[in-house]
């Protein structure tokens, strides 16, 4: 089974858009991964009916029973996150200050502060209107160790797809290069990065490279709305040779990218005779890298 992840070093680029075309492409032979836990939207194209659905439980906050509490207030003093307030006369914790460290569980006097694990998401397992099997995730508000859940997916996803018997699994990353992207790398077979033609995403292009040759993976290089820029996708271009990087396409700016997100579909299904052709090459094109 080959890995194949698509990330971006920013938002915005279009990989989703290209990763739902490369599924409809290859749907009978592949299972898919949304590992954008933080802002996972595949599902808002391949309608997913869940058939196994798992809470994801990480990272520890605090919590004051009232019954034990007998207000001498050391622990609002000495949090340094100020995540603990009185009000109405009773202390309480505030969960999105809470950072977990645990230190007013230790110093309370009465024992009255517990640290039980956090319920932060949920892990699914489900059939698409595709054909393919989806594995995503949903990351609750403001919750932490996105990592941890992208690690989750993918190693559903990677043994959902030997039981299938599946040749590919196709992984939608983060955007950027932090840790739910790194957790989204670790055991890839084929990076394939998407970029637009502007400095920003130019600038992190760069940075994405450098955090990529240091898992030594194989990597190659779409660039979307290649057409709005001609200046700075010859940039790219030029950059992407220099550093060895296969460049598989030049994505032409196109209204079908939204009408087909606004109607639930990959832009190979809202303009097929326009779009299949190229994203049939660029899903060969990556069968090939070793």
């Amino acid at each position: 089974m080959k890995e194949i992840v698509c990330i971006s070093g920013k938002g915005g680029t279009g990989k989703s858009s290209v990763v739902s075309a490369l599924a409809w492409i290859a749907k009978e032979n592949l299972v898919v991964a949304d590992c954008d836990v933080d802002a996972a939207d595949l599902h808002l194209i391949f309608s997913p009916t869940a058939r196994k659905s798992e809470d994801f439980y990480s990272g520890i906050k605090a919590e004051i029973d009232p019954a034990k509490c007998i207000g001498c207030g050391l622990c609002a003093q000495k949090c340094r996150f100020d995540a603990i307030c009185r009000k109405d006369g009773v202390y309480e914790v505030s969960a999105l200050d809470c950072e977990g460290c645990g230190y007013c569980y230790h110093i309370c006097p009465t024992k009255a502060i517990s640290l039980p694990e956090q319920l932060v998401g949920n892990c699914y397992t489900s059939d698409t209107r595709f054909n393919c099997s989806l594995v995503h995730a949903k990351l609750g508000i403001g919750a932490d160790n996105s990592g941890k859940l992208v690690a989750r997916v993918k190693n559903e996803a990677k043994v959902l797809a030997k039981k299938e018997e599946k040749d590919y699994l196709l992984v939608d990353g983060s955007p950027g290069i932090g840790c739910p992207v790194i957790s989204s790398l670790s055991g890839a077979d084929i990076v394939l990065m998407v970029t637009e033609p502007s400095l920003s995403a130019q600038s992190d292009l760069a940075r994405l490279w450098e955090l990529i040759q240091k898992f030594q993976i194989s990597a190659a290089c779409i660039i979307n709305k290649a057409d709005i820029n001609p200046e700075i996708s010859q940039t790219i271009r030029t950059w992407l040779q220099k550093e060895g990087i296969r460049h598989l396409a030049d994505l032409p700016y196109s209204s079908d990218f939204q009408i087909a997100i606004t109607n639930g579909q990959s832009v190979t299904e809202q303009n097929n005779t326009k779009w299949q052709p190229m994203f049939l090459k660029i899903w060969e094109s990556l069968k090939e890298i070793q």
